[in-house]
C-alpha cells in the first residue's frame, strides 16, 4: 500500500482538487485529507482562452507555456498544503488540465509540468494517463470507472455513478461486475458559461437561474439531434463539443436559456444507450449541488438518484482520489482502460513516471509489480 496524493483540475476550470488515499491500485485502505484551491479569476480566464485556442495552438506558444507554468505552481501549492498535514506521501497522481480531447484524431492534450511538480515537491509523479489508450484507438476517457468500481465492490448491480463536471460521464457496474462507461454529454460547462455571461457568476448557484425559466423544447430537440447521441458507447467528448448550443439558446431569456441547458444535460443522460437499466444512480461532481439537475434526473430516470455522499463518499474529492488510485495502477502496470470502458482494443495500462525530485529513485518504484511486499522509502 502507498500513500498517494491525487490531483485533478477539471474541465470546469474552477481550480485544483487534491486528496490523499492509501491504496495498492486495487483496494482503498484509507482516505486522508483533501483540499480544493480555486484558481484566481485572471488565471481561470487565461486558461479558458488557451482552451478556446487549443485546436490550432502550437506547442511552443508563449502564453501556453506561461499558463502551464502558473497552473503547475497552483498544483505545487496544493501538494505542499497536504504534505503539511500528511507528511508520509510516496507518490503523486497528476492529471493536468485538459485543453483538447479529440480521440477521433488520436489526440488528447493535458497541460502541466510534471518535472516542475516533482522537483518542487520532492515526490515521484505519475502523469499522462490518457495518451496510451488514445494511441491504441480508444477514447482515453472516462478513466474514473476503475475507482468507482473499487468503491462499489460490495454494492449489488446494476448501479450507475454519474459524474457531472464540465462534461458528464457514467460508470455502470452490471450485475456480473462488468464495467461499462462513456461520456453522456454536457455537464456543467454550458450552464456555467451561460451563467457567467448573464450573471457575472461562474456557475448557476443552487440552480436559481434555471429554476426561474421555461424549457424551450424546440431548441432542446435540435441540440439532442447531434450525431454524438446516436453513437453507441463507449464514447467521449471535448468540453467544447457542444459550444454552439450557447448560440442556439441566445434567443432565450437568461432564465429560459439556463432551464433549457440544464434539461439538455439531463436528457443526454436519459438517452444514453446502456446495456441494462440501472436500479439506482449516484451522482458526483459539482452538478450534484444543483437542485434543478438533481430533480430533473430523478424525474427523467424514474429510479432513485442520490448524491454519492449518501454512500459516505466525498463527492467533492472523488476525482482527485481517483487519480491517486490510478497512479498506483499505472505504477503496477494494471489496466487503466478496457473495451467496455474506453473502447480500446484490449485492457491497457498507461501513465508516465517522472522522478525529477528523487535522487536516488526509491527502491519501491522498481518493485512496483509487488507493492504489497515492497517497503516504501520515506524521505
Amino acid at each position: 500500500m502507498l500513500n498517494v496524493i491525487g490531483l485533478m483540475s477539471g474541465t470546469s476550470l474552477d481550480g485544483v482538487d487534491a486528496a490523499v488515499i492509501r491504496t495498492d491500485g486495487e483496494r482503498i485502505d484509507a482516505f486522508g485529507p483533501d483540499i480544493s484551491l480555486p484558481y484566481p479569476a485572471p488565471l481561470r480566464q487565461r486558461a479558458r482562452r488557451i482552451l478556446d485556442r487549443a485546436p490550432d495552438l502550437p506547442p511552443d506558444d508563449p502564453e501556453l507555456g506561461a499558463v502551464e507554468h502558473a497552473l503547475t505552481l497552483h498544483h505545487v501549492d496544493a501538494v505542499r498544503r497536504l504534505q503539511a498535514v500528511a507528511p508520509d506521501i510516496d507518490l503523486i497522481g497528476f492529471h493536468g488540465q485538459t485543453i483538447l480531447h479529440a480521440p477521433d484524431r488520436y489526440r488528447t492534450w493535458q497541460i502541466g509540468d510534471a518535472v516542475l511538480l516533482s522537483r518542487a515537491t520532492g515526490l515521484a509523479v505519475i502523469h499522462d494517463f490518457r495518451s496510451a489508450d488514445v494511441a491504441a484507438g480508444g477514447e482515453g476517457a472516462p478513466l474514473v470507472p476503475w475507482f468507482h468500481a473499487a468503491l462499489l465492490h460490495d454494492v449489488t448491480g446494476p448501479v450507475a455513478v454519474l459524474n457531472i463536471g464540465g462534461v458528464a460521464n457514467i460508470t455502470l457496474i452490471d450485475a456480473d461486475r462488468t464495467i461499462h462507461a462513456c461520456d453522456t454529454g454536457p455537464g456543467n460547462a454550458l450552464l456555467d458559461d451561460w451563467a457567467l455571461r448573464h450573471t457575472g457568476t461562474a456557475c448557476d448557484v443552487d440552480g436559481k437561474l434555471a429554476a426561474m425559466g421555461t424549457v424551450n423544447h424546440a431548441l432542446l430537440e435540435q441540440m439532442l439531434a447531434d450525431p454524438y447521441f446516436a453513437r453507441p458507447a463507449p464514447k467521449s467528448l471535448d468540453r467544447q463539443t457542444f459550444a454552439t448550443a450557447l448560440e442556439r439558446v441566445s434567443v432565450c431569456t437568461p432564465a429560459d436559456g439556463a432551464a433549457t441547458l440544464a434539461t439538455f444535460t439531463v436528457e443526454a443522460v436519459r438517452r444514453t444507450p446502456l446495456p441494462v437499466r440501472p436500479m439506482r444512480w449516484y451522482v458526483c461532481g459539482g452538478g450534484r449541488h444543483n437542485p434543478v439537475l438533481m430533480h430533473g434526473l430523478r424525474v427523467a430516470l424514474g429510479v432513485p438518484v442520490e448524491p454519492v455522499d449518501q454512500l459516505g463518499w466525498n463527492g467533492d474529492a472523488l476525482e482527485a482520489q481517483c487519480f491517486a488510485f490510478l497512479a498506483v495502477r499505472s505504477l503496477r502496470g494494471l489496466p487503466l482502460s478496457a473495451p467496455t470502458v474506453t473502447g480500446g482494443p484490449h485492457a491497457l495500462s498507461g501513465g508516465r513516471l517522472t522522478c525529477a525530485g528523487l535522487m536516488p529513485v526509491p527502491s519501491w518504484i522498481w518493485k512496483a509489480g509487488s507493492i504489497e511486499q515492497a517497503t516504501p522509502v520515506r524521505r
